[in-house]
């Protein structure tokens, strides 16, 4: 049994009041934000029994307007990034704002995590939904979107939803950092991860795929047994992993997978992933630099969390190869993401 609760949480000038909604079950506690579809807590037990919250996120609504990592938030209309903000559909070509070095990430200047969503309770949950107009951030199309958040025992459903007008690239992700030692632990190097990947994608200098799918065998990348996150940093090239792992083939059905397992062995606690997604990129926080301010005033620092962002895999809209990323007028667009919480 779920109890669900919701209050007002505050209020973003010029745009409006900001509820806070809860999810209690007997093992977790879920609390999520109208504003970006944020997930701002998730309490889990350890080992110990003593309750941890373990996603990264800031003690007032004022941390997230200003926020630029995306802590907690749904990211869209296309998550991950777009080579130079560009793509064509339909012979038409679309420039959208470049935000990211010289590419487009998670959606634009003002994407789907700036936006207040409107609640409504579900069973076990709360749903949540947004009408991003035609021409949001450069996007073609009216999209209807909605992300339901539900918490069945020790595992948090996410159901991703959308429609369009127009023919239009969408991607949706959240993009919750983990620490499961705790929100304010220094780093995730004691954490051990393992990812159901064959294959990875390569990228150049500015973190866009090269279009190779590369296996994973023989390289730093080989996920598929437990590692050990902190000696593993030292083998990947450049600041650490940011990469997007296959989860299956351009091609292949709509299927649930098992996809990753992160494993805090001094705590106990363990997140298990499963989604629908092809991909998922495995992110480790290679961008945090101690200048945040997080909750309870912990400095949120290089790799001091984990994010597990499941997903098309990254610029699919320029890219034939890779699992189409197109939604059009009278298809439904539907992911399922699962995060089960539990102790060793």
């Amino acid at each position: 049994m779920t109890e669900v609760s919701h209050q007002q949480w505050g209020e973003v000038p010029g745009q409006g009041p900001v509820d806070l909604w809860v999810l209690q079950s007997s093992q977790v506690r879920v609390e999520v934000l109208t504003l970006g579809a944020i997930i701002r807590s998730v309490c889990s037990r350890g080992k110990d029994g003593q309750m941890e919250d373990v996603v990264l996120g800031y003690d007032d609504l004022e941390g997230y307007v200003s926020d630029k990592r995306y802590l907690g938030a749904v990211v869209g209309r296309v998550a991950n990034r777009i080579a130079r903000g560009r793509f064509v559909l339909e012979g038409k070509e679309y420039q959208l704002d470049v935000n990211n070095g010289p590419n487009a990430l998670h959606g634009g200047l003002r994407g789907f995590n700036k936006a207040i969503w409107l609640a409504t309770a579900v069973k076990d949950g709360v749903q949540l939904s947004h009408t991003s107009p035609d021409g949001d951030q450069g996007y073609p199309g009216e999209v209807q979107v909605s992300v339901s958040y539900t918490l069945q025992g020790e595992t948090l459903t996410a159901v991703y939803q959308a429609w369009s007008t127009k023919t239009t690239p969408i991607n949706l992700t959240n993009h919750s950092y983990f620490n499961l030692a705790g929100q304010a632990a220094a780093d995730i190097y004691d954490h051990q991860v393992s990812i159901s990947a064959q294959s990875y994608l390569s990228v150049d200098d500015t973190s866009i795929p090269t279009g190779e799918i590369r296996g994973v065998e023989g390289t730093p990348f080989d996920l598929r047994k437990p590692v050990l996150i902190g000696p593993r940093l030292k083998e990947v090239p450049g600041p650490g992993f940011d990469h997007n792992f296959c989860l299956s083939s351009p091609g292949d059905a709509w299927t649930e997978r098992h996809t990753a397992r992160v494993c805090h062995p001094a705590s106990g606690r363990v997140l298990e992933v499963s989604t629908s997604q092809p991909g998922v990129q495995f992110y480790t926080a290679n961008f945090l630099d101690g200048s945040m301010t997080g909750k309870g005033g912990a400095r949120y620092g290089k790799h001091s969390s984990f994010c597990l962002e499941t997903q098309n895999w990254p610029d699919a809209v320029n890219q034939p190869s890779f699992p189409d990323c197109l939604l059009r007028p009278g298809e439904e667009y539907r992911h399922v993401t699962r995060f089960t919480f539990t102790t060793v």
